[in-house]
């Protein structure tokens, strides 16, 4: 895991460096710099209709009793692609953009939560197999006579 996210703060910042330079050869510093301000400003506008729709579907869900498992898991999503679109760069910028397509958010968050919950079921089957069913409960405490 460690290697995983040292690699990815290595080479996520080199990426968009190497994108920021290609486009300010093509376009321009000023122009460069202006689209990566305005990139920004519009990923803020789309995530804060995005972060309130999602609001309204949890509270919805919560009033009609339903968990909003996976309204909540869009919530943490869109957390992610602010941080994403907030950060300086295009290529960062992808990502964060497409989190906000709302179609590609849901099934995404459905997967993941499909996934989660079937590991769940997979760590109780193998601890009921590894205790043979045989659980006993009681409680334990330690008293101070001496």
């Amino acid at each position: 895991m460690f290697k995983i996210l040292f690699f990815m703060f290595l080479a996520i910042p080199l990426i968009e460096i190497a994108i920021l330079i290609e486009i300010g050869k093509v376009f321009g510093a000023a122009y460069t710099i202006i689209l990566v301000i305005g990139t920004a400003a519009l990923g803020a506008a789309l995530l804060r209709q995005q972060g309130l729709s999602t609001i309204a579907k949890v509270q919805m869900n919560m009033d009609q009793g339903n968990l909003p498992a996976t309204e909540l898991i869009e919530g943490l999503m869109l957390l992610v692609a602010g941080a994403l679109l907030l950060t300086p760069g295009f290529f960062t910028d992808i990502f964060g953009f497409s989190v906000l397509i709302p179609a590609l958010r849901h099934r995404i968050a459905q997967t993941f939560l499909a996934s989660f919950i079937q590991s769940q079921i997979d760590i109780r089957k193998t601890d009921t197999e590894t205790n043979n069913g045989n659980i006993i409960e009681g409680e334990h405490w330690e008293s101070d006579s001496k």
